[in-house]
């Protein structure tokens, strides 16, 4: 572990942060086998096969995302704009809460530490749900492929969207005037004070990776809240509203840096919030299915079918809840 964090620390400063997914997979990997370098390599070159459509779908979603943007491109604006207005315009002056929280506390020759507090809680997003899958494989195999159905689902929808409505964020907005005021995208700027960057997308093919106009959802704070959901009924109750503060924290560090407007963000919760409706009842399906087919089987086999016990059946996350 101690050279593992001399290693991260080096590639850290040399390189940057990992901001790219699947180099920070590859310090996640690395790090199982620092936390168990006394089992077989067999052992640890399963990590790569169980992560390996992990993998796929990272690097599909790197590529593919940059096709969902071109010159011919129109992006949606003006209703994002007018959703954000309708909410919390009456409250803030008639503005939209990105640029009126720049107003507010953003100073452009001067790093204070919510803008340092920014950076890192948007960095997060780049190792908070690739990390908790991987405790979820080190601990419980059954729990991580619970946790990466959800994942899966989740990513395939905010890819589908898109290519399928394809919304420019504020600094986007604001530079090609859609906006009367000015806004300034500043999610990494807290890093500046410390000397460090991030790596970037290190798989991208220049703009072929790039895609300003993907909004919506907000893959940032739907992964927040996403984590936490799926962890949620484990913690203690009285635990929770501190949990919960981290999709906050998240949601303000975008709105505020430029990157999303407030529906972004809500739309990207009702992505989660579908995603664990969806996968809950397909697990439910699946589990009933098996207890039927086993039931059938003994039948025909001469043997009595065993009465089916509801938490056998039910996923392990589900159980945990309960």
């Amino acid at each position: 572990m101690a050279t593992w964090t001399a290693a991260f620390v080096a590639g850290w400063m040399i390189i940057g942060l990992p901001t790219d997914p699947l180099y920070a997979f590859f310090w996640l990997w690395a790090l199982t086998v620092a936390w168990r370098p006394h089992l077989p390599w067999r052992t640890h070159l399963g990590f790569a096969r169980d992560w390996l459509p992990v993998v796929v779908l990272l690097a599909v979603y790197n590529f593919s995302r940059g096709f969902a943007y071109d010159e011919n491109t129109r992006p949606h604006v003006t209703e994002l704009i007018n959703a954000d207005l309708w909410m919390f315009g009456w409250l803030i002056g008639d503005q939209v809460p990105t640029v009126w929280l720049q107003e507010q506390l953003y100073r452009p020759d001067n790093i204070l530490w919510y803008d340092v507090l920014v950076s890192w809680v948007y960095f997060s997003h780049f190792f908070a749900s690739l990390g908790a899958a991987v405790i979820l494989w080190l601990t419980s195999r059954p729990r991580w492929v619970a946790f990466m159905r959800r994942w899966f689902l989740l990513c395939a929808a905010g890819l589908a969207t898109y290519f399928l409505y394809p919304a420019a964020p504020p600094w986007w907005a604001a530079e090609y005037g859609y906006l009367a005021d000015e806004v300034t995208r500043i999610s990494t700027r807290g890093w500046h004070a410390f000397g460090l960057h991030g790596a970037g997308n290190l798989l991208n093919l220049g703009q072929y990776a790039a895609n300003p106009v993907a909004a919506i959802p907000s893959l940032h704070t739907a992964f927040a809240l996403f984590v936490v959901l799926f962890f949620l009924p484990s913690i203690r109750r009285r635990w929770w509203p501190l949990v919960l503060v981290y999709p906050l924290a998240m949601t303000f560090a975008l709105v505020y840096s430029g990157e999303h407007y407030i529906i972004d963000v809500l739309i990207g919760w009702a992505y989660v919030i579908c995603v664990f409706l969806i996968v809950a009842v397909g697990e439910r399906w699946w589990a009933a299915r098996r207890v039927r087919t086993r039931g059938v089987q003994d039948t025909v086999n001469g043997r009595p079918a065993k009465a089916a016990d509801p938490d056998s059946a039910a996923p392990v996350a589900d159980r945990a809840s309960r």
